[in-house]
């Protein structure tokens, strides 16, 4: 994966509240992640599609991370994405899980692992920023 590309701190999204993402996949592109969270070292959730990368093939890999420390996949056999077109993913940040729409119209949930009052923290890899929507 490449190095981070938009960095968002201060997002204060708060339970109820959705953030919609919409990006463009890079041709060539072996995976990209959104990651939700306090701060680079406390995700909770990070959204990892993979065309081709750790050994998965057109997965979604969804993961938490606390004080560095990753915890256990979740793995997806959705996966409507392509290289070199737009997608948008919506995130919707309840007390107790992260409900995600993907531009196909289908959704999962991920669950909270730990608690927070408000998710103040983005991060892009590997797609590039088209618009950030919050409600």
């Amino acid at each position: 994966m490449a190095a981070e590309g938009v960095v968002l701190k201060n997002l204060n999204l708060k339970s109820g509240h959705c953030v919609e993402v919409k990006g463009f996949i890079p041709e060539g592109c072996k995976g990209f992640a959104i990651n939700l969270g306090k701060d680079p070292a406390n995700y909770l959730i990070h959204f990892n599609a993979r065309f081709d990368l750790h050994g998965d093939s057109h997965k979604i890999v969804c993961n938490s991370k606390e004080a560095n420390a990753w915890g256990a996949e979740q793995r997806e056999d959705i996966f409507p994405f392509q290289e070199g077109s737009e997608t948008t993913i919506c995130f919707k940040y309840d007390e107790d899980k992260i409900t995600l729409q993907l531009s196909s119209g289908e959704q999962f949930s991920f669950p909270i692992r730990f608690p927070t009052e408000v998710i103040s923290y983005l991060s892009l890899e590997s797609l590039e920023l088209k618009s950030l929507t919050v409600e």
